[in-house]
């Protein structure tokens, strides 16, 4: 399970270090309004429901403390190989190409363990900053 701040459920992007903080910054800048998952080890594994569009989510740290709020205004379930560019370009982080973003994706989530085809589900969730 994920969680909790507040009765919400937490948004903690990328690993703890670095790569969070920068993920958070763009986030808070504006530049990120997207952020992928694995349906199976983000959500099945979980035990964990998708969000849903209106949905707030607390964005934290590296100490799980508050750093935002987003709302959800997007969910989409699709093909790792069906990710649009309209998506990665939403993702905020500078990719050059959705080549460049398949390619980021997968080293990361080999990274976590988890090994993606191109059938793999992946959830494409669009988000707004509401509070920072």
């Amino acid at each position: 399970m994920w969680g909790r701040i507040d009765g919400l459920r937490v948004l903690d992007l990328g690993t703890p270090g670095p790569l969070r903080a920068e993920l958070n910054g763009l986030v808070l800048s504006g530049a990120k309004t997207a952020t992928a998952g694995l349906v199976e080890s983000d959500y099945r594994a979980e035990g964990e429901d998708l969000e849903h569009v209106g949905e707030h989510l607390v964005l934290v740290d590296d100490h799980g403390g508050r750093v935002g709020e987003v709302s959800v205004t997007s969910v989409e379930v699709v093909p790792f190989s069906a990710v649009t560019w309209e998506f990665a370009q939403a993702e905020g982080e500078g990719f050059r190409s959705l080549e460049h973003w398949r390619e980021v994706h997968r080293r990361y989530w080999a990274g976590e363990g988890q090994q993606v085809a191109d059938d793999t589900e992946v959830v494409c969730l669009y988000i707004r900053l509401v509070t920072a």
